[in-house]
């Protein structure tokens, strides 16, 4: 049966519980730790070795819808009704959003060590110790807005502007493909400052904290953050439907880094999924407007 996954906004109190309870569930037995590994380990940029297959590449989105669904998959071994819901940060787009109330997400960090103090994931709440991380520390951190570099969250015409793109993506298929509709909702921009930081990567740059590096999914947020790039990816194929995953192959002589990407129907990893396996969803969930 298809499911569905709801703005946050919409979801009832019990719903909200029910999310956080699987969670809480997960870190519990130790298993959200290993999508913390997973993405860790598969954060490659442009001139890192290996294949850029999660971030600075094609297969960001395929890659992250997988993830996403292993995710949910674990939620929904704890509790069926369960999903994962989507945060509009177009809409929702200051700290006073209901997405970081007490009995959500929780909300910002305090000023001298940027911890989270609030909510369920609160450091000392006794149930969210951050064990596995690119840093040191063992708490949630968030700075949303970054006062220090002030920063705001996407809005509607610049999600618009990467939308209206009809390419998925062009060479050189990493972080300076100035065309195509994958890099300009993935956020990698010329400039500098918060230039450099469009739509998705803006939102990690705004929340700040955790949610910054290849240990973003230390926060619980991240989860809610993809599923709307996810739900905006979905979207996009709506609105152009003979659009097609780009590149077909691996292309070496595209760029220096063009032979450490995924190709349309190659494997990847750590699953060996193809991006065009995961190209429709339309059998296993859909999104609430």
């Amino acid at each position: 049966m298809v499911y569905v996954r709801k703005n946050q906004r919409n979801l009832t109190r019990a719903e909200r519980k029910k999310f956080v309870a699987a969670v809480l569930e997960l870190k519990r037995r130790g298993i959200y730790d290993q999508f913390v590994q997973t993405h860790i380990d598969h954060y490659t940029a442009d001139g890192d070795h290996g294949v850029r297959v999660a971030h600075m590449g094609p297969s960001f989105l395929p890659w992250h819808r997988r993830f996403l669904l292993d995710f949910e998959s674990a939620l929904r071994e704890v509790d069926g009704s369960v999903s994962v819901p989507y945060w509009d940060w177009t809409q929702d787009n200051t700290p006073a959003s209901s997405l970081w109330h007490d009995d959500f997400m929780g909300g910002n960090g305090r000023r001298e060590d940027l911890q989270v103090m609030t909510g369920p994931f609160a450091y000392s709440g006794g149930n969210w110790d951050v064990t596995v991380s690119a840093s040191d520390g063992r708490f949630l951190t968030r700075d949303l807005g970054r006062p220090s570099q002030a920063i705001d969250l996407p809005t509607k015409a610049q999600l618009a502007w990467a939308t209206a793109d009809p390419v998925y993506d062009s060479a050189p298929w990493d972080s300076r493909s100035d065309k195509g509709f994958r890099n300009k909702l993935e956020g990698w921009a010329a400039g500098e400052g918060n230039e450099r930081f469009l739509n998705h990567n803006r939102v990690h740059r705004w929340v700040s904290g955790l949610m910054l590096g290849g240990g973003s999914v230390n926060d619980p947020v991240f989860w809610l953050h993809h599923s709307f790039v996810d739900a905006v990816w979905s979207r996009w194929q709506q609105a152009h439907p003979s659009a097609v995953y780009m590149p077909e192959g691996t292309d070496a002589s595209s760029s220096a880094f063009g032979s450490r990407v995924v190709g349309r129907d190659e494997p990847m990893p750590p699953w060996g999924d193809s991006p065009s396996s995961m190209w429709d969803h339309s059998k296993i969930y859909r999104y609430a407007t």
